[in-house]
């Protein structure tokens, strides 16, 4: 399976993307073991992966890109997960972009839709659900970290699909943009410390917010709130900005990325992008690559989420 979706590029080369046919070429078998029997994200060198696929019931469809662009290390992940809880068919996506190292953005990938669907209340009280499973899962992985000297930290950008139900949740600058009858609206906010309201958070819980090249707290870290940051934690906190959304028939299509998109492409950029394109993987590898060719300097991931309702079954997602 992970094999497979190295494979599933699709470029037209841009930037030295290696071609499926020279990826073949330059895989040994050490590294084909190493890949076949991981179940986390695996890069060949710096090629992108992608992959999709389409709910059981029809409703939507979902594909995804990720690629370390012109980084050197890979601090993006990514999660898109299908499950049922209580008999409902539950959609869960995710961006985690993750700095000071990849450590928390791992760690929150593989926990927090776990500890989200276990949650007594995720049926009957979703928001506070995700509320508590966001809270539970930073403090469970600063609890993880006790012998670790480096201060990991982690966005998160997430999406849960529970019925006729959207519901974002956000913290840090990854962002969710849908839309909704032909137009570009953010459904998060990017948490950045120069916000009115941000600043005073952090002042008030004793912090400071400075400029050192861009406005940071402490003069240290971009996004005022985050998972893991264990020195700053006082005051960049992992409380989500939750935000619900009806899923009808004005509904198109989300847009989960990491500001490696974001930096470089707009809301409307972006949806304007994705509105032609029926597959939901090869729309965001669409996104990634108009990110790289106009510059972006960051890892770059993105999840594209299409609902189904007005579009017929003939829509589906990628091969996954």
């Amino acid at each position: 399976m992970a094999f497979s979706l190295l494979l599933q590029l699709g470029f037209d080369n841009p930037g030295g993307w290696r071609s499926e046919g020279e990826e073949n070429q330059g895989l040994g078998m050490g590294y084909l073991n190493s890949v076949l029997s991981s179940t986390s994200q695996v890069y060949a060198d710096d090629a992108p992966v992608s992959g999709g696929g389409l709910s059981q019931n029809g409703k939507f469809s979902y594909g995804y890109a990720s690629s370390p662009g012109k980084r050197a290390s890979m601090e993006d992940f990514y999660e898109t997960r299908i499950d049922g809880v209580d008999g409902e068919i539950v959609g869960l996506f995710g961006v985690f972009d993750g700095h000071g190292g990849a450590r928390a953005a791992e760690y929150v990938k593989q926990n927090l839709f776990s500890n989200l669907i276990s949650h007594p209340k995720f049926i009957s009280d979703t928001k506070s659900a995700i509320a508590d499973a966001y809270n539970h899962t930073d403090s469970e992985f600063l609890k993880s970290e006790n012998n670790q000297n480096r201060d990991a930290g982690s966005t998160a950008s997430t999406a849960i699909l529970v019925g006729d139900r959207l519901l974002v949740a956000n913290v840090g600058d990854s962002r969710a943009v849908i839309c909704r009858g032909g137009n570009a609206i953010a459904v998060s906010r990017d948490h950045k410390p120069d916000q009115t309201d941000e600043r005073q958070r952090i002042e008030d819980a004793g912090g400071f917010v400075m400029w050192a090249g861009t406005w940071r707290v402490g003069g240290v870290l971009a996004v005022s709130r985050a998972f893991g940051d264990r020195l700053l934690k006082q005051y960049v906190v992992a409380d989500p900005e939750i935000q619900e959304e009806k899923v009808d028939s004005s509904l198109e299509f989300l847009i989960l990325a990491s500001d490696g998109l974001w930096d470089v492409v707009t809301n409307e950029e972006a949806v304007a992008i994705v509105k032609p394109i029926q597959e939901p993987e090869d729309a965001a590898k669409r996104l990634m690559q108009e990110a790289y060719q106009r510059g972006s300097g960051d890892n770059i991931t993105i999840v594209v989420v299409r609902f189904l309702a007005n579009q017929g079954a003939s829509s589906r997602g990628g091969s996954g």
